[in-house]
């Protein structure tokens, strides 16, 4: 249980930047980070949509038939400012796309909704408190954690293990600049055209109901192991986005992939299921007309059962055009 709860547990950003009771949370003392040499990605200038031949940013595909174009963009739910990533390829998707699809509902009044729902299903019954929910060994082990990295340990007293978990995920994260506001499905939706429709793949009630209906004894299992691999979040986030800037799936899946196989069951929920559900999605908006943008966090579109392999298993093309 090394780096695959911190990765998947940061595929839900959005949610992670709900489960944080405040703000001031972000200004708790963290060891002093080491200055990163992340390099932005210039723009390129392309006339139109060809089949790529030559990594010139983050991955894009495409699947199409007669009468529909559906793109898939692999995201980064949180960037720091200033990424150039949005190249004139994605931009001519985009602008020639009816719809914006991302994971859940991404307007402001989803927002919102998204807080107060995350913060009703994420908080435990009055007089319970997260941690009497563990054996003496494990609060130890928490408490350790905790004023290890200058966290008082009755912070997320009030939470669930799993929204505490989520929390901690995102910690470091915000500590070296980003922010869900920076992320790319955020500008993508202040990008798209007045009359750009949005949908999502999933609602936020079946996002949070993944990690709310886990058993108490795994949500505990998931935040213990969380917090002793806060260390490391930010590292392999940062490691993550370079291979999304250099639009390098397969270093990506290489990165996923050292801990993909260490809990089975937590893959196949947060990961695999979720990419066949989309799939389904994906092959009924083939059957119908007209032109989707597709944003789901990059993981997504790495690795083994990515939504390309699912969709060529059902014998649907996927071409990658940037």
């Amino acid at each position: 249980m090394t780096m695959l709860r911190t990765f998947l547990s940061t595929c839900f950003t959005a949610l992670c930047c709900a489960a944080l009771p405040t703000a001031a949370l972000a200004q708790q003392t963290l060891p002093t980070p080491v200055e990163n040499t992340r390099i932005p990605v210039e723009d390129v200038e392309l006339d139109g949509i060809e089949p790529v031949r030559q990594a010139t940013g983050p991955a894009l595909w495409l699947v199409s038939d007669e009468d529909s174009r559906i793109y898939l963009f692999g995201t980064v739910h949180a960037l720091p400012d200033g990424l150039g990533w949005y190249t004139e390829t994605i931009r001519t998707a985009l602008e020639g796309s009816d719809t914006l699809m991302t994971e859940i509902p991404m307007q402001p009044e989803d927002d919102a909704y998204l807080a107060q729902y995350a913060l009703e299903a994420g908080t435990l019954p009055q007089g319970t408190t997260l941690r009497s929910l563990m054996n003496t060994e494990d609060l130890a082990a928490y408490e350790t954690a905790m004023t290890g990295f200058g966290l008082p340990v009755e912070t997320f007293d009030s939470q669930e293990p799993w929204m505490a978990a989520l929390a901690l995920s995102i910690l470091p994260l915000m500590q070296e600049g980003y922010s869900a506001d920076q992320g790319v499905e955020k500008k993508l939706i202040a990008m798209a055209d007045d009359d750009t429709a949005f949908g999502a793949l999933e609602t936020i009630e079946y996002q949070i109901g993944l990690f709310d209906n886990m058993p108490v004894d795994d949500q505990v299992d998931f935040l213990l192991a969380t917090a002793g691999q806060i260390d490391k979040t930010f590292p392999m986030m940062d490691a993550m986005l370079q291979e999304w800037l250099a639009g390098d799936p397969d270093g990506l899946a290489q990165i996923m992939n050292e801990g993909l196989t260490e809990d089975d069951e937590l893959t196949e929920i947060l990961l695999y299921n979720r990419n066949a559900n989309w799939v389904d999605s994906i092959a009924d908006m083939l059957a119908g007309s007209g032109n989707v943008f597709i944003a789901v966090g990059a993981g997504h579109l790495a690795g083994p059962k990515s939504v390309q392999e699912l969709l060529g298993q059902r014998g649907i093309a996927v071409t990658r055009v940037q």
